[in-house]
């Protein structure tokens, strides 16, 4: 019987080959970003592409030059990351341990988050519920009734938050 396997191995093993036509070596980079950049720049920004320079008669046992990353950065953030992108360029060598990033060019694009999630909101007052519910009590079809109930329940819930 084969041994259950570590999450994180599937993992890089099926996204390893996506991630390495990008040019990471692996998905450390995008896992560990918000630890390497600090939540605050992770918000705003996130490394999209890592280019290597071409090898021109260098050995396979010396490191390569340092790379160039593409990093997407929201639009309004992308003159302060601008102003930390020597920073920037030291922690994510400090994390590898050696001068993998050289330079880093921002291209200004919305950068989609699982973190930007809404706050769920305040529950509904019982009487305004339940005149949603008397409202629609009358239709006989379930799934409509149900529809209905979800738009009333959702166009409360627009105007309280105004």
């Amino acid at each position: 019987m084969a041994r259950p396997k570590p999450l994180s191995e599937l993992i890089e093993r099926s996204l390893g080959p996506v991630f390495a036509a990008q040019g990471f070596a692996s998905t450390d980079i995008l896992a560990s970003w918000a630890e390497i950049v600090g939540e605050r720049l992770a918000k705003a920004c996130q490394p999209e592409k890592l280019e290597w320079p071409r090898r021109r008669g260098a050995s396979r046992e010396q490191r390569p030059e340092p790379g160039t990353l593409t990093v997407r950065v929201e639009g309004a953030f992308a003159l302060e990351l601008q102003h930390l992108v020597p920073l920037v360029i030291e922690r994510i060598n400090r994390h590898y341990g050696w001068a993998c990033v050289g330079k880093i060019r921002m291209r200004q694009d919305r950068v989609a988050q699982a973190q930007r999630r809404k706050a769920a909101p305040p529950p509904l007052d019982p009487v305004r519920r339940g005149e949603v519910a008397l409202a629609v009590s009358t239709v006989s079809e379930a799934a409509l009734r149900d529809a209905l109930d979800r738009l009333g329940l959702a166009v409360l819930g627009a105007q309280r938050a105004r």
